[in-house]
């Protein structure tokens, strides 16, 4: 039996693995921890195979002043915390990325493929945060301690947070929504939890970017989200011709509407 080590006790990820992996429960002992205080610090690591860190700063409007807190809590925190788990002989450490380490929203009628050899480029102290966290993580993997680090895109799944969340909202209030023609890679919690119980089973290292089998439609999604809540939504061509036409350097369009993937491997 394989004991995991979940920090990061009220993440959305870390409550949907531990729940989804109850499935296997005669070849998995799965705990969680809060880092939310210094309490960590005293807990035992040494009957754990395996720590997956997911706490982290997410899901915010980055101010200025918060730029201290996302350096504490995503690049310091996970890096002591990995630390430790080596100290105490857990064998595998496997670490909540992002896709947004490549500073990329997304481009309106462009393809933006990114693959194995795309460099880094984040824009955001949650990006650079992660990058710089990753690195310090890599140093301290070798043949008896594994790092993991997964870069995601966009997570989602029921009662998820996040940009998701927001999808779902506006599904439910708007009638018509734009009908544009792109390609998201994204993520459900399913297939996230499926591949990181893969990596545990595997006792795999390096760098992974788990991704669904196919990529979605941001408009379709959304009429689907609808459709989920008893909601019927209007996709308009026309719409969707003018957004390209008018708004089409609109960060935030780009971001919903624009071309975002991983390369299918």
């Amino acid at each position: 039996m394989k004991k995991i080590l979940i920090t990061g006790k009220n993440s959305y990820v870390g409550t949907s693995f531990k729940k989804w992996l109850e499935r296997y429960s005669e070849d998995y002992l799965i705990d969680s921890i809060s880092l939310r205080d210094d309490s960590w610090r005293e807990k035992d690591f040494s009957t754990y195979d395996v720590v997956f860190h997911v706490a982290a700063v997410v899901h915010q409007k980055e101010k200025p002043g918060m730029k201290e807190l996302y350096f504490k809590v995503n690049r310091d925190l996970p890096i002591e915390i990995a630390k430790k788990a080596k100290e105490a002989g857990v064998s595998q450490f496997i670490f909540m990325s992002t896709m947004a380490v490549y500073g990329e929203e997304g481009k309106l009628g462009q393809e933006v493929v990114i693959n194995r050899n795309t460099p880094v480029d984040p824009k955001t102290f949650y990006g650079i945060s992660k990058v710089e966290a990753e690195a310090e993580l890599n140093k301290l993997n070798d043949s008896s301690f594994r790092v993991v680090v997964l870069r995601p895109p966009m997570v989602y799944g029921p009662n998820c947070p996040g940009n998701y969340a927001r999808l779902e909202k506006l599904a439910i209030k708007t009638p018509v929504f734009p009908l544009i023609d792109n390609k998201r890679s994204m993520l459900h919690i399913d297939k996230l939890c499926q591949s990181v119980k893969e990596y545990i089973d595997e006792v795999a290292e390096g760098l992974y970017f788990p991704q669904d089998d196919k990529y979605i439609n941001t408009c379709l999604m959304v009429k689907e989200l609808a459709k989920k809540n008893g909601k019927s939504i209007y996709l308009s061509k026309t719409v969707g011709v003018i957004i390209k036409l008018i708004f089409k350097r609109v960060n935030l369009i780009n971001k919903v509407f624009g071309n975002l993937v991983y390369e299918k491997l």
